[in-house]
C-alpha cells in the first residue's frame, strides 16, 4: 500500500524565495490527499489519469506561496511510469535539473525517497531543496472501483513504519 504523508510548513520554509517549482511524486501524497479529503482517487472518465483532491492540494499550495510574493509552477509528470518520483529516469531527472535552474527553489511533494532523488538531481543548480512532506506510516486500505470510474479507497487506516535498532 502506499505511504500516508502529512504535510509540512512549506510557506515558511520558502519566506526567503522569490520562485519556486513544486515538483510532485503523483502516487503517495495523490493517494494521501484523497483519502484524507474523503474524495475518489481517480475519476477515470472525469480526469482521466489525474487525481482531483491532488490537484486541489497543490492548487492550495500554490495559493499559499502566491499570497507571500512567490511565484510558482509545478514540474508535471502526465505518464503513468513517472509517477513514482523515485523511480525516475535519468533523462527526467535532467529535466527536472534544467527546469529547476529558472527557481530559486523547489518544492518537493513525497516521501525521504522522492525528497533525495529530487536532492540529487537539482544539486549541481545550488537551489534551495524544500521538503513539503513527511511520512507518518504506511496506509492499509481497500480500493474500490465503481460503475462510473472512480477509483477510491476505504476503511483506511495508517500503519506505523517499524523503527528497529
Amino acid at each position: 500500500m502506499p505511504i500516508h504523508l502529512e504535510d509540512l510548513d512549506v510557506v515558511s520554509q520558502a519566506a526567503e524565495v522569490r520562485s519556486a517549482l513544486i515538483v510532485p511524486c503523483n502516487m503517495c501524497p495523490a493517494v494521501t490527499a484523497a483519502i484524507d479529503r474523503k474524495l475518489p482517487f481517480m475519476r477515470l472518465f472525469r480526469s482521466f489519469l489525474r487525481s482531483e483532491p491532488f490537484e486541489q492540494h497543490i492548487e492550495e499550495l500554490q495559493s499559499q506561496l502566491g499570497d507571500r510574493g512567490i511565484a510558482t509552477e509545478v514540474f508535471k509528470s502526465p505518464l503513468y511510469y513517472q509517477w513514482f518520483l523515485c523511480m525516475w529516469t535519468e533523462g527526467r531527472r535532467q529535466k527536472l535539473r534544467k527546469r529547476a535552474e529558472k527557481f530559486d527553489a523547489v518544492v518537493v511533494l513525497g516521501c525521504d525517497t522522492a525528497n533525495e532523488t529530487v536532492r540529487e538531481a537539482v544539486k549541481p543548480t545550488g537551489v534551495k531543496v524544500i521538503e513539503g512532506m513527511r511520512v507518518t506510516g504506511f496506509m492499509n486500505a481497500k480500493m474500490t472501483f465503481d460503475l462510473t470510474g472512480n477509483i477510491s479507497f476505504k476503511d483506511c487506516r495508517i500503519i506505523p513504519i517499524s523503527q528497529r535498532g
